[in-house]
């Protein structure tokens, strides 16, 4: 529970922290598609870090092994799916925009646990 909260938390930070700098320290170096990617790396990030918040409170009532997994997921998302956006767009190496639909798969997974868990438990 303190675990993804504290995620949450970290996580919130960097996707305002990396938001700014999108905005103000990538302009004018970066594409517009590049900008745009950061732009949508940010967006999910700061997306998926409620869900971290909302992951954690909810261990407080639901303790089961499926919330989790659902944190787990949630934050491996952020990783793999934000986290390769934030290294594609300034550099364009496709290899890193490969990695991306991977993060997207792991965000799908975390919400179906969450949903399932707070189906089944609440």
């Amino acid at each position: 529970m303190k675990l993804f909260l504290i995620l949450g938390v970290l996580n919130g930070f960097l996707s305002v922290a990396l938001g700014a700098f999108g905005a103000h320290g990538l302009e004018g170096k970066v594409s517009e598609k590049g900008l745009s990617q950061w732009s949508k790396a940010v967006d999910y990030q700061m997306f998926h870090t409620m869900a971290l918040l909302v992951t954690g409170l909810l261990m407080s009532k639901i303790q089961t092994g499926m919330m989790t997994s659902a944190g787990w997921f949630f934050f491996i998302g952020i990783l793999l799916f934000s986290g390769s956006l934030y290294i594609y767009a300034p550099t364009g190496i496709k290899t890193f925009a490969m990695i991306t639909p991977l993060g997207g798969l792991s965000f799908l997974i975390g919400w179906i646990l969450l949903g399932y868990a707070i189906i089944k438990h609440i």
